[in-house]
């Protein structure tokens, strides 16, 4: 066995979405995407002879907290095989001290299980004092019909849609990059409503424009009488159709125009032969101060089967460095309320 930088895009996704628990946050143009933005990106593949049999992707974050090694959502292997985990984990430690990084975070892509933790955690990990990507999701399964998916719905939301249907509410799609300013500018008015930061719209372009050409990123936009009401940033990669993100203006509240673009993304996914559709971040049903319990609520009502994935952990390369990391996000994670 030996591990080696990966060159080849489409060998690279084979073996990605081969395996049904993986995702975008693994896919060959997600990278592609922090390339473009600057970053230093890690892809390595585990070879056995000239088979692939593990691989992960990771980005350098410069982060004043601490430069580390980002792994969301991977490595992707055969859990089974204690030699190719030792090993995948001892690669990235060595990665994270190639790239003078202070550690390396890794948010595997495995359900939170004391087994899972316990499996982590023998490969020398700490539980982070911080998240990496989405830890609790809302994940729904396209392999029910249209008709078994809306008995599933909350009585609200099905009625939500019979709204946006009755006030003749259109749904387009646009793979344009160009597309996306419009979608930044409901962004802004988004975040001021709910009290986020907003992405750049550098930022949101160039994501968009990594995935679009290969058919990976559609923008759904809703419509009523010519103004925009909602838009959905869709990811479709493997066995998944990720919620990436969501705008939608005050109309759009009024309106219901949200909950029809979910159905028609639905419906894509299906003629794609996607499996599962990721709401993505939820959190729990008693967390009623959380600033995201509103739009948990929403994604639940679509009947969501919720996931947790065993969250962030640290792979730990220079230990006085990441005590001052630990310091700053435990208090900033305090003040956030995350």
């Amino acid at each position: 066995m030996k591990i080696i930088d990966a060159k080849d895009r489409t060998e690279w996704d084979t073996f990605i979405t081969g395996h049904p628990e993986a995702n975008f946050l693994q896919s060959w143009d997600f990278y592609e995407f922090y390339r473009s933005r600057g970053n230093t990106v890690v892809r390595r593949i585990a070879l056995e002879g000239d088979r692939i049999i593990g691989a992960y992707a990771g980005v350098v974050e410069a982060a004043k907290r601490g430069r580390h090694l980002a792994i969301a959502g991977g490595p992707i292997l055969d859990w089974q095989n204690p030699e190719l985990i030792q090993s995948i984990f001892a690669d990235m430690k060595l990665q994270g001290e190639q790239n003078h990084c202070v550690f390396v975070r890794v948010r595997p892509q495995l359900e939170r299980t004391e087994k899972n933790l316990k499996l982590v955690q023998n490969c020398g990990l700490k539980p982070a004092p911080m998240y990496l990507s989405v830890e609790f999701a809302g994940i729904l399964n396209l392999e029910k019909s249209e008709e078994e998916i809306l008995a599933g719905m909350r009585q609200r939301l099905r009625r939500a849609l019979r709204k946006a249907k009755k006030n003749d509410i259109e749904v387009e799609t646009s793979t344009n990059p160009d597309d996306i300013h419009e979608f930044y500018q409901i962004e802004l008015q988004t975040a001021g409503r709910h009290h986020f930061i907003a992405f750049s719209e550098d930022f949101l372009t160039k994501q968009f424009a990594a995935f679009a050409p290969h058919g990976e990123a559609v923008l759904y936009t809703a419509k009523y009488q010519g103004e925009i009401l909602a838009q959905n940033f869709m990811i479709f990669y493997g066995n998944e159709a990720s919620y990436h993100y969501g705008v939608s203006s005050e109309l759009g509240t009024k309106l219901s125009g949200a909950p029809l673009l979910h159905m028609a993304a639905m419906q894509d996914a299906r003629e794609r032969g996607i499996k599962r559709y990721n709401f993505w971040g939820i959190v729990g049903e008693d967390e009623t101060w959380h600033r995201f319990y509103g739009v948990s609520q929403f994604k639940r009502g679509f009947g969501v089967q919720e996931l947790k994935y065993v969250p962030a952990h640290d792979l730990i390369i220079s230990p006085s460095k990441y005590l001052v990391t630990k310091l700053i996000e435990t208090v900033r994670k305090k003040k956030r309320h995350v």
